[in-house]
């Protein structure tokens, strides 16, 4: 009887661990062959249960989310009290660690794509089902950072407003309300500048290090879910950005990531923007996912504190989004408003502009600000 031929077609090597043949031949192989002549282990070639879990998780999340769209209660039970427990226990994990873990990983996002490209080629995306099942695996690790997305932060851009949960109206102003609202805050920052510390090129220092500020906000918004019921507040870490001097390029002063429950602060903004971010980002940690309603929280929260220079922060940066649509509403009566700057105040609005300057105009700022 004629003997089977076991040798794998175009082989040109006769060691099984240094065997490399096309995808077209390895085809061509019958079972008992390909056992003996696969470049990658069976398994591989198998639909591992995990994707079937990311799979499973990935269709239920879609389902919260359409149901979030449709039904803003739904979405302010889920992100009050599901997504909740989320967020905490990311951010009760990453505390642990005294660097931003976030920063970290996209740190090392070309890292690991080198790492797993050269990872698949070599040991995975040998023959056409192997490599189906390594798009699967790569399809799924995406789906499960879509499904951590809708879980910990998404149906909170579905719930009701932050005017109707503060029982306030919100409605179109004119330049004149615009002009009042200036006027109001800009008695209230001459007001506290008396209290405030200032460098000889204008700008304001912060009187304390960054991990007190964290305290002094976590008492704040200790003091303003007491009085909300739909925000819930816990102790957290802010992080401080290490490489906070390249984010300035970005015009980026602060960013909450979902996927570590992290609330990142660029640090190398002059001192007076920070504590009205990291109020900001820690809206986002509890739940805040408008931009706009983040801000008004933070806003809240800085004038709940009994520290002068955090409320000095909540009340200045609010300001400077009232005197900046009064600009383009009226431009005669925001000069007039500008003027109205008491000295000090004026100083830091100058050291701001002087800061600003070198990462006004750039490329990676466009970018940034087209993507967000």
């Amino acid at each position: 009887m004629p003997k089977r031929n076991s040798s794998p077609p175009q082989a040109k090597n006769t060691e099984t661990s240094s065997i490399r043949i096309s995808p077209k031949d390895y085809s061509q192989l019958d079972e008992e062959q390909r056992e003996e002549w696969a470049p990658v282990p069976p398994k591989y070639e198998k639909l591992s249960p995990l994707c079937f879990i990311a799979g499973g998780i990935f269709v239920l999340c879609i389902g919260i989310y359409i149901l979030a769209t449709y039904n803003a209660t739904f979405a302010d039970f889920f992100n009050q009290k599901v997504s909740t427990v989320f967020r905490f226990i990311l951010a009760k994990l990453t505390n642990l660690i005294p660097f931003s873990v976030a920063e970290l990983l996209i740190l090392l996002i070309p890292v690991i794509l080198f790492l797993s490209i050269r990872y698949l080629l070599k040991h995975r995306c040998i023959t056409a089902r192997s490599s189906y099942m390594a798009c699967i695996g790569i399809l799924s690790i995406a789906s499960m950072m879509l499904s951590a997305f809708v879980l910990c932060f998404a149906t909170g851009y579905k719930g009701t407003t932050l005017d109707e949960k503060l029982g306030i109206r919100s409605e179109a102003v004119y330049a004149t309300e615009l002009e009042q609202t200036a006027e109001y805050l800009l008695g209230k920052v001459n007001a506290l500048s008396r209290e405030i510390k200032y460098t000889e090129s204008g700008e304001s220092t912060m009187p304390y290090t960054f991990r007190e500020m964290n305290d002094k906000l976590l008492e704040a918004y200790e003091d303003f879910c007491e009085k909300q019921d739909f925000i819930n507040t816990f102790n957290s870490r802010l992080k401080p950005v290490m490489l906070s001097k390249a984010m300035s390029y970005t015009h980026i002063t602060g960013v909450y990531t979902y996927f570590t429950g992290e609330a990142n602060i660029n640090v190398d903004f002059p001192d007076y923007t920070i504590p009205f971010t990291a109020a900001h980002e820690l809206a986002h940690q509890r739940g805040i996912a408008r931009e706009d309603e983040a801000n008004f929280i933070a806003f809240l929260v800085c004038m709940e504190s009994d520290d002068p220079y955090i409320r000095y922060s909540g009340l200045l940066n609010l300001y400077d989004y009232v005197i900046s649509a009064l600009a383009s509403a009226d431009t005669e009566r925001f000069l007039q408003s500008y003027q109205a700057l008491g000295a000090d105040v004026r100083g830091e609005r100058i050291a701001y502009s002087r800061f600003f300057d070198k990462y006004r105009d750039n490329v990676i700022a466009d970018i940034s600000n087209a993507t967000n």
